[in-house]
């Protein structure tokens, strides 16, 4: 095993005396291109041009002597100190840092960042990276080959944003470049780049924020989930025009429950109704599409929407048509669907399904076009009765068959 071990971050600014003294003593040094052409690697340490992280580290160790890995920005922030350390290769490593790229990328534009999502996007991760920038106001995207700057703006289809486009931090031939979303595509942009998603309203206000990442307020105070209808713009009102026991509190909560939304997924909500459960798989950080054909409800989810400071895309159109040009779902929830609508969804392979039904001949309908499609189905009848605690008497009974399915290569 090599007798030391440094990781050394540049990020364009001469190194610190740490990490010049490091590379002094150095007798391996493995790096990209850029890096091994520094004027401080010595000319007789062995050079390794890093491509798989896992080979260098089984070369480092088995050398004898010091090796020094050079990388860009901050190594222990997505960078190549995790897999140095991985217990397969048993490297202990000391680690001088540099500012990450991130923290670059928002100083270049002038922008604080504490309330940022930061995401990697590879190909097999860029569809889960361009959900989290549907679903909030900042994020800051660290991009690859495949998975850059042209391919995020492709699936982000519809969705306005803007780009702050980082290339190349830290070089001489770093560039700044500010586009709309729907430009992004036209140009090819050089690697490495950090972009910065703008998008989906005002900048929320941060202030007395104390958590990074996202803001843990509850909009007016409100604190909990399946929140009752009059917690909602207009919904005291227009409670009694929606489909009954669709729009019922307890049923949103088990819906939610069963589909699981979080930071990452792409939810459909089918017959969105009052807005309540595609506003609340948002507040978890999931990217909501919620689907409606009736204009005052898709104008009641976008209200929704804005009171609770949440970013969501209100498509308005009648299932199962419209669904052909959505992007593809992770979890859907169609709000008192017919079989087409659930075999239109089954087709598109979402992981989970949640639906209800108001007789046993129609769940078993239901149910049984989610079985044919490849799905393993839940049913279960679910009561609820409000009571008036003034008299302790009954205000308002619901009674609904809850259908949960999870696809058959999913389940357990």
């Amino acid at each position: 095993m090599a007798d030391r071990v440094t990781v050394i971050g540049w990020d364009g600014s001469p190194l610190t005396g740490a990490a010049t003294a490091a590379l002094a003593a150095a007798t391996l040094v493995a790096g990209a291109a850029h890096h091994l052409a520094l004027p401080e690697v010595p000319a007789h340490a062995e050079r390794i041009r890093l491509g798989s992280i896992d080979l260098a580290a089984r070369r480092i160790a088995g050398h004898r002597g010091s090796a020094v890995v050079l990388a860009d920005g901050d190594p222990g922030f997505f960078g190549v100190v995790r897999n140095l350390r991985a217990p397969e290769h048993g490297l202990e490593v000391e680690v001088v840092p540099a500012v990450s790229s991130v923290a670059t990328a928002f100083a270049r534009a002038g922008m604080p960042w504490e309330d940022a999502q930061i995401v990697v996007a590879h190909p097999r991760t860029l569809r889960r990276a361009v959900n989290v920038c549907r679903a909030h106001h900042k994020v800051a995207v660290l991009t690859s080959p495949g998975a850059g700057p042209a391919e995020l703006a492709l699936l982000l289809e519809g969705v306005h944003r803007t780009f702050v486009i980082c290339e190349e931090l830290g070089t001489a031939r770093e560039q700044v470049s500010v586009v709309t979303s729907e430009n992004a595509a036209d140009h090819v942009w050089r690697d490495p780049n950090v972009v910065i998603v703008i998008g989906g309203g005002p900048e929320p206000q941060a202030t007395g924020a104390w958590i990074a990442g996202r803001h843990p307020a509850y909009p007016r105070g409100v604190r909990g989930w399946a929140l009752p209808q009059e917690a909602y713009p207009g919904g005291a009102t227009d409670a009694g025009d929606e489909s009954g026991e669709g729009e019922s509190p307890g049923l949103r909560a088990a819906q939610l429950a069963r589909l699981g939304p979080r930071t990452g997924d792409l939810l459909w909500d089918i017959g969105s109704g009052s807005g309540a459960l595609a506003v609340e798989a948002a507040r978890f950080g999931a990217a909501v599409l919620a689907v409606d054909s009736d204009p005052a409800a898709c104008a009641r989810t976008a209200a929704a929407a804005r009171s609770f400071g949440v970013q969501l895309q209100v498509v308005e159109g009648r299932a199962p048509h419209v669904l052909e040009r959505l992007p593809e779902p992770d979890v859907v929830r169609i709000g008192g669907g017919s079989v087409p609508v659930v075999t239109a969804v089954t087709e598109r392979r979402p992981e989970r399904i949640v639906t209800h039904a108001s007789t046993r001949d129609e769940a078993e309908a239901l149910g049984a076009a989610l079985a044919g499609n490849g799905y393993t189905v839940r049913c279960s009848l679910l009561q609820s009765v409000e009571l008036d605690t003034a008299a302790w008497s009954e205000r308002e009974r619901s009674v609904v068959f809850l259908l949960s399915a999870l696809r058959s290569d999913l389940a357990p």
